[in-house]
């Protein structure tokens, strides 16, 4: 599919839990229909990281909203992501980001900030796959397919704990409950599945079967418009 011959902005939106698979899926997704992607969770956790560098406590919510503000961000489609001129790629994937980053999420003015940097970076692409938490229900909620990806948490613990050499499956199960926990009760934009959106468990099929769901979701949606 090339969506790239429509004249209208074409956005697929993909929500879930950490570990669901909507990195790879977005990913895969995106080459498929030739579309630009976007990880807006790489986004939190640079504020994160950015936060952490600057020896800022990732709870200060007006420091945190100040570092959102005023970070360089720079994201490049091999998946380098520089903060504030510093390669951040591996650093946004570590255990002290992972621990802080829900934390840092739930910072209202921090929300406000990144989903007005996830809107323009839209725009300016014309479109694009992008996925996190609140793509479907605040970034865009009006977009061409809105899709929520979930899974158990056994398998979304296991996937994680594959990815992840140095942590065992209790320690990442433990911490994705934590996360989801707090995902989900924060006050701003909570984790929650978009009404209207497309639901795929997908902790029976595979990469390729879910991204053969998404795909005909979306030539559906297109073709009704």
């Amino acid at each position: 599919m090339n969506t790239s011959e429509s004249n209208e902005m074409v956005v697929v939106a993909i929500d879930g839990p950490a570990g669901s698979g909507k990195s790879t899926v977005a990913k895969l997704l995106a080459e498929r229909i030739d579309l630009p992607y976007l990880d807006t969770g790489a986004m939190y956790r640079s504020v994160t990281f950015a936060c952490i560098a600057a020896g800022i406590d990732p709870e200060d919510r007006a420091a945190a909203a100040e570092v959102a503000k005023n970070m360089e961000l720079r994201m490049e489609t091999d998946g380098t992501v520089t903060v504030n001129g510093v390669d951040a790629t591996t650093q946004i994937r570590g255990p002290e980001v992972t621990r802080a980053v829900s934390s840092v999420a739930s910072h209202p003015e921090v929300r406000t900030e990144l989903v007005s940097r996830q809107r323009e970076w839209a725009r300016r692409k014309g479109g694009g796959v992008l996925e996190g938490r609140d793509i479907g229900t605040v970034v865009f909620p009006d977009a061409t397919l809105v899709v929520y990806l979930t899974a158990s948490a056994e398998v979304r613990a296991a996937r994680r704990a594959g990815e992840v050499a140095d942590l065992d499956y209790d320690t990442v199960a433990a911490d994705i409950a934590r996360r989801d926990a707090l995902d989900q009760n924060r006050e701003t934009d909570p984790l929650r599945r978009a009404d209207g959106a497309l639901e795929v468990d997908t902790t029976y099929l595979t990469i390729d079967e879910v991204l053969d769901v998404l795909e005909n979701r979306l030539e559906v949606s297109l073709n009704n418009e």
